[in-house]
């Protein structure tokens, strides 16, 4: 609903006559905007409040059905079938149903007032106390900031950042407010700003828990590790036991390669919750990554008995090597056609149906699934092509032959980085695992460390459509330049382990060679390739956990891919042999030729294990974790051609961008 639109306009009115109390009127008028937004739950919770005041419990019950039907998450919706609860003194179901307003909007102060009265009239005064102490910590916050979290709460962030960044221009720094612009950043992926609120929070009120808390998960969201580690030994200290702070411990050891903490830690707290869905997943993804199959999909099965969960599903076919029964596959159509699924319940749902299909040779459905899937995920997206594009060429415009000649000698000399880049899906999991074989190199994850420095010198609340990044490489000074070179390696050594070199597999890092090579002139750079249309396809039915936006449609697949072929083209003319390309497909028609080839080109001697690859236990974290733990197979070189009738348009676009 937009701010200042009619709509609006008129739920501010009809909610300030049923406030005088005028509730038969304001039912009266609801009439005619209820007939044209009848999904509207503005509307709808004043209809509710209108007939619990006029005596008419089952009518408001009824409208709340519907609003639940239609907004489950809405904690003022639950606030309501509360306080119809209590008026009809049906205490067990007014508390069930305040808990879950609260649950989801802690910032309710009637919620909890309510709860503590009911509380005491049932005899149990220990949750009437709690209730009363909720209640009384509201009650000493400035009313704006109760109100602003509320509607963050229910997810109406931005007349939350309007109250909240009006309200720290009148008064200052308050630890409350700040806290909530930090969440509210969070929210909308402005996660640097959030991580300087959040510090400076905690560091106004180091006892604040919740803040500390806060500031963990943005650094996990930062992919800053050893600092959400840190925090989180805060945290524990004074609660071992907290499932929240356990649960973010676990995702910060998976992101510093902790694998079996990791897994130690799900496995702790599913003792104490067997049966809870997320965990499940969790520790599912942990002992995928370390080869643990047999456990992974007994864990993902598991969770899967939330029957909705389209995660569990989807992440049983991302193994590539499951295949589903005909029951799974019914309980997947059944899940995914139901109205009350979540989207991204159905997104996940379609990606798993379409693989269960693919697997079964039964292609038109498998395509009618994909097409879905990327639609529905392509609709929930923000990604704008053209600003990759305006990125490449401005990477052209500035990275010149001349421009790295004036700045030869600079960045930090050390060789240990080997990058591996390319469209995703390029066949970098194999180059990546066929290196991390060899004893002297460290296979990590995708590093996102040269994302954390392009988003330093992009600057704060970049323009995309006019970026600082790539023109203000041209204003680092050789000591710049050399310290940049010095903070990645610093950063990413909490990766690795003792062996000198160590693989970075970010495949986005193919835009910023110029950067990479600037700050670190004597690492290895790697491009990963493969056949157009089988890299293309391969992305448009894979479903991302986050990331490669550009994968959900065809026309964005294909102008991404010209703009990876322009830079990639640039970076030959511009800095010639720094990149050596590796061919997928010539890596399976020669392996131990590919080998030889990619180990001269990082100075490194041949090894046969680089050869027995397969053989590696080590952990792989990617969607084709799987499948480099097989030899050297050919089945999927050619995948896209069951699916040429209706992949036409793809090939029209990959041709026509690639010509």
């Amino acid at each position: 609903m937009l701010t200042g639109s009619p709509l609006e306009q008129e739920v501010v009115r009809l909610r300030q006559l049923a406030g005088a109390g005028h509730h038969a009127e304001a039912l009266a008028q609801l009439e005619a905007p209820l007939g044209d937004y009848p999904e509207n739950r503005d509307l709808l919770l004043i209809k509710a409040v209108g007939e619990r005041h006029l005596g008419r419990l089952d009518a408001a019950l009824a409208t709340l059905a519907t609003l639940g039907d239609l907004h489950s998450n809405f904690s003022l919706m639950h606030q309501e079938r509360g306080l119809c609860h209590v008026a009809r003194k049906d205490a067990p179901a007014a508390i069930e149903a305040l808990l879950r307003a609260v649950n989801i909007n802690p910032a309710l102060p009637m919620s909890w007032r309510m709860l503590e009265g009911v509380y005491r009239l049932s005899g149990d005064l220990d949750n009437a106390a709690v209730a009363a102490g909720h209640r009384d910590l509201l009650a000493a916050l400035p009313p704006e900031v109760v109100r602003a979290t509320s509607l963050f709460s229910d997810g109406d962030l931005a007349p939350a950042e309007q109250i909240v960044r009006a309200f720290l221009l009148r008064h200052g720094d308050h630890p409350e407010a700040m806290r909530l612009l930090a969440k509210i950043g969070m929210a909308h992926d402005v996660l640097d700003d959030a991580e300087l609120l959040l510090e400076a929070v905690v560091t106004m009120l180091p006892d604040h828990a919740a803040a500390r808390y806060d500031y963990a998960r943005c650094l996990v969201a930062r992919h800053k590790y050893p600092e959400a580690k840190g925090q989180l030994a805060t945290l524990l200290a004074a609660d071992p036991q907290h499932l929240d702070y356990r649960s973010l411990a676990a995702t910060a050891a998976v992101g510093l390669g902790e694998h079996a903490a990791a897994i130690t830690l799900y496995r702790a707290m599913l003792a104490e919750v067997p049966d809870a869905p997320d965990i499940l997943l969790w520790l599912g993804h942990a002992l995928k990554t370390i080869g643990e199959l047999p456990e992974a999909i007994d864990a993902y099965r598991a969770a899967a008995a939330r029957a909705d969960f389209g995660d569990a599903y989807w992440s049983l076919a991302n193994l590539k090597t499951y295949r589903f029964t005909d029951d799974e596959i019914a309980a997947m159509r059944t899940q995914e056609a139901a109205a009350s699924t979540a989207a991204e319940d159905r997104i996940h749902l379609c990606f798993a149906l379409a693989k269960a299909l693919e697997d079964r040779d039964e292609t038109p459905d498998s395509w009618r699934y994909y097409e879905r899937g990327n639609a529905l995920k392509r609709a929930e997206s923000r990604y704008r092509p053209e600003v990759i594009e305006t990125n490449t060429a401005r990477q052209i415009a500035i990275c010149t032959p001349d421009f790295f000649a004036r700045r030869a000698g600079w960045g930090d000399p050390r060789p240990d980085p080997i990058f591996i880049l390319g469209l995703p899906r390029s066949g970098s999991t194999l180059l990546e695992q066929i290196l991390a074989s060899h004893s002297q190199v460290e296979g990590t994850q995708e590093l996102a460390d040269i994302q954390r420095l392009v988003q330093d010198l992009q600057g704060r609340d970049p323009d995309l459509d006019d970026p600082r990044y790539p023109g203000s490489l041209a204003d680092l000074t050789q000591s710049d330049v050399r310290a940049l070179g010095e903070r990645y390696l610093a950063d990413t050594r909490v990766y690795r382990s003792d062996r000198p070199r160590f693989i970075d597999k970010m495949p986005n890092n193919f835009r910023h060679i110029g950067l990479i090579h600037l700050i670190l002139p004597n690492a290895r750079i790697i491009d990963a390739r493969r056949d157009p249309m089988s890299c293309c396809f391969s992305n448009l039915k894979q479903l991302f956990a986050n990331g490669q936006e550009f994968s959900y449609g065809v026309d964005d697949i294909a102008r991404y891919y010209r703009t990876y072929l322009d830079v990639m083209d640039h970076w030959d003319r511009a800095l010639p042999g720094r990149v050596l390309r590796v061919q997928h497909e010539d890596v399976i028609a020669d392996l131990e030729g590919s080998v030889r080839r990619i180990l001269d080109h990082c100075d490194l001697a041949f090894e046969p294990g680089c050869v027995d690859f397969h053989k590696s236990r080590r952990s792989v974290r990617t969607p084709s974790s799987e499948q480099v733990r097989r030899p050297i197979f050919r089945d999927g070189l050619d995948q896209w051609k069951k699916y040429a009738a209706w992949l036409a348009p793809l090939q029209d676009a990959v041709e026509r961008y690639r010509g």
